[in-house]
């Protein structure tokens, strides 16, 4: 995790903070289970095809449209593998969970006065499952999916779609996600307060080394006497 020192936010100059959902806000291993490990297994049983082949030619094409909109698609992903990825996904929703302090950290910023908005590549079917399964939904003030404005976060289009629909201050926002590329995207946009997570699988290692400041706990980001 980076230094106390280097995450330091200047809340009174903050209105908007804007918040990852897979991986930042929910645990990624839900995410990783299914596309790395459940989907094959899936697709053999349904498709009466060998595992360990259909297991690396799914990661292939995952792969191929990775950072694409497609790849956050379940629709675009049931039609290429003909079956129901939603339906898919139901079967191992008991994964689907919060990270560590989510909850008390949204509640924080709303007792602050700062408007909490999802920005996720997750389409609606997606955001609707994970909704069903957890309890941030009621601690948002908005939920925008990349889907909608038909750019992924690592694109620019979407930032200029968000600020168009969603007029806000880059300087005077905080934006939280696991994907560097995203968070890049972010920066070059002008978003003043970047920070990455630490660990976004909760079954894995500490994430690779980052350009951006990040963070295991949500609660460093805020003053001791929140907590």
């Amino acid at each position: 995790m980076t230094s106390p020192d280097s995450i330091k936010i200047d809340w009174d100059n903050v209105d908007t903070v804007l918040l990852d959902m897979d991986g930042t806000l929910l645990d990624l291993h839900f995410d990783s289970f299914f596309w790395k490990q459940h989907l094959p297994v899936k697709y053999s049983e349904i498709h009466s095809v060998e595992l360990g082949a259909i297991t690396a030619e799914i990661h292939r094409r995952l792969e191929e449209k990775q950072g694409s909109l497609a790849w956050y698609c379940t629709h675009y992903w049931s039609k290429q593998f003909n079956l129901d990825i939603v339906a898919a996904q139901k079967e191992v929703k008991h994964l689907i969970a919060e990270r560590p302090q989510a909850l008390k950290f949204l509640d924080i910023l709303g007792a602050m006065g700062k408007k909490r908005i999802l920005i996720t590549n997750s389409d609606r079917a997606s955001v609707n499952l994970k909704f069903a399964m957890t309890s941030i939904e009621p601690l948002l003030d908005l939920v925008i999916s990349s889907h909608d404005y038909a750019a992924p976060k690592e694109q620019p289009q979407f930032w200029r779609e968000l600020q168009n629909k969603i007029p806000f201050n880059p300087s005077r926002t905080v934006f939280i996600d696991d994907s560097e590329a995203v968070l890049s995207a972010a920066k070059t946009f002008g978003i003043k307060y970047i920070y990455g997570i630490d660990r976004p699988d909760s079954t894995q290692p500490q994430a690779s080394q980052s350009q951006f400041p990040t963070i295991d706990q949500f609660l460093a980001l805020v003053s001791p006497s929140y907590e």
